[in-house]
């Protein structure tokens, strides 16, 4: 019975290990995917936010790298990155996906300000 119980701490342990190094980031190809059903997004579209993902996380990647596990310079080097991004895909946006799309970052941000998140779901 202890073997059972610690081994499952341990497979625990490694789960909460796993997602706290980021082990749940979506690909750029997800990401874009998520858009184009949430706002409904054409096919030339959705492989121009693709490109503009993939060259984020590129960016990101060498910044992770960069700072060699330093919180605070890594979340000083994300920020104008993300917002470059944002400011690519929103130009890509139709007037009305662009609005649509500012509405979903405000709410993706809320809930990562609340704790819960601002990953992958969209309602």
């Amino acid at each position: 019975m202890k073997k059972i119980l610690l081994m499952c701490c341990f497979l625990m342990g490694i789960a909460a290990a796993s997602h706290a190094q980021g082990g749940n980031r979506r690909s750029p190809e997800e990401m874009a995917k998520g858009l184009q059903t949430q706002l409904k997004l054409t096919d030339d579209q959705t492989t121009k936010i693709t490109a503009i993902y993939k060259d984020q996380a590129t960016k990101m990647d060498s910044v992770r790298t960069a700072a060699n596990g330093d919180r605070d310079a890594m979340r000083s080097a994300r920020m104008p990155i993300m917002k470059a991004t944002n400011d690519k895909v929103k130009a890509i946006l139709t007037p009305e996906q662009a609005t649509a799309y500012d509405a979903w970052m405000k709410e993706r941000m809320d809930r990562m300000r609340q704790g819960g998140g601002g990953g992958g779901s969209q309602n």
